[in-house]
């Protein structure tokens, strides 16, 4: 059986704020633990009017507190924007808070465009060349502390306790997947960023992997836009808003709230734009309830690995709640009890 799980950027659309977008994000977490999904990760992006989610810490903290069981986590944090030890402390609270329920992703990206980001470095300078420096100094943090060799040796990250944050490493290339074999760590393939080179970067993970303490085996995500509904016109019709999404994207590079199906059906297309429709399209799966079943089982056949996250922006929240309801039926997901 597939192991599902949710990947949730608080998506705002059109004619809404970012504050419903961020009260949606809590239900569907407890949606998602009611259906039977995993895991539920909030992702990072800053100075972004379409998506709400800056804080995903934060946002964590109040998911959390809002569910009872299922694994809440972020995907990612981006590393290279902050202190490695400071990361590890909030991650630390965290899991002192809802103990084995926390999962700590993280990534390189920028999370937003050049302004945003220099305010973010505006009293430090990020390397990316250096993250995979971060990511040892954030692992050592976590557990053992550093090392008498290591610039502040002996230093752990507060507060202690039985259980740890459980790290992945996300990315969209081989060199990503490199990093997390060579770490140990788990690895979760961003293929709605990159639909062309996932199955050679998981590949790639799983032969080079190195047991450490973290881990003793590869543990491979792929993580993918989904569009279902009752039929499969249906799920087409509904992820028109993802298709001028992505149109709207490339034209300002800022994210931009979610369009209405009905403006995304009307919208004039150029030859250039269609283009871009047709490659968004490439890292998506759309389709009936059985239709993505057997997709998802494709994916994770070329992939061999054991768990999927699935994301979705769609204008209406109850179609994209429907959409998630219909993946969990069709896949044979056990639904939780909640004391929610």
């Amino acid at each position: 059986m597939i192991k599902l799980s949710m990947l949730d950027q608080s998506p705002v659309s059109e004619g809404s704020t970012p504050a419903e977008a961020l009260a949606q994000t809590a239900i569907l977490a407890q949606e998602a633990e009611k259906l039977g999904y995993s895991r539920f990760w909030v992702a990072e992006h800053h100075f972004a009017p379409g998506l709400a989610g800056s804080s995903p810490e934060v946002l964590i903290a109040h998911l959390a507190a809002v569910t009872s069981s299922i694994r809440i986590g972020s995907g990612g944090i981006l590393l290279p924007h902050y202190s490695a030890y400071k990361v590890a402390e909030n991650f630390r609270v965290l899991e002192a808070l809802y103990p084995g329920r926390i999962d700590l992703g993280i990534g390189r990206a920028a999370g937003g465009g050049a302004l945003a980001v220099r305010a973010l470095q505006e009293y430090g300078k990020a390397d990316p060349d250096n993250f995979s420096e971060q990511v040892k100094d954030l692992i050592a943090y976590l557990h053992n502390g550093a090392d008498l060799h290591h610039r502040f040796a002996g230093l752990q990250a507060m507060p202690t306790g039985s259980s740890a944050p459980e790290i992945w490493l996300l990315g969209s290339s081989k060199d990503s997947a490199l990093l997390a074999a060579g770490l140990g760590t788990g690895f979760a393939f961003a293929r709605f960023i990159n639909a062309h080179d996932g199955e050679e970067a998981m590949a790639a993970y799983r032969s080079r992997f190195c047991p450490s303490p973290l881990s003793l085996k590869p543990k491979g995500m792929v993580a993918v836009f989904v569009a279902c509904a009752e039929t499969a016109e249906e799920a087409d019709r509904l992820a028109s808003s993802m298709d001028l999404s992505a149109v709207l994207l490339d034209k300002t590079h800022v994210s931009a709230p979610t369009p209405s199906i009905e403006y995304a059906l009307s919208y004039p297309y150029t030859p250039y734009e269609k283009h871009i429709v047709q490659e968004s399209r490439r890292s998506m799966l759309v389709g009936s309830p059985e239709e993505i079943r057997n997709q998802l089982h494709d994916l994770c056949d070329r992939f061999g690995c054991e768990e999927v996250m699935i994301g979705s922006v769609m204008h209406r929240f109850s179609d994209k709640l429907k959409s998630y309801q219909l993946i969990a039926e069709a896949c044979g997901l056990t639904p939780r009890m909640s004391s929610f």
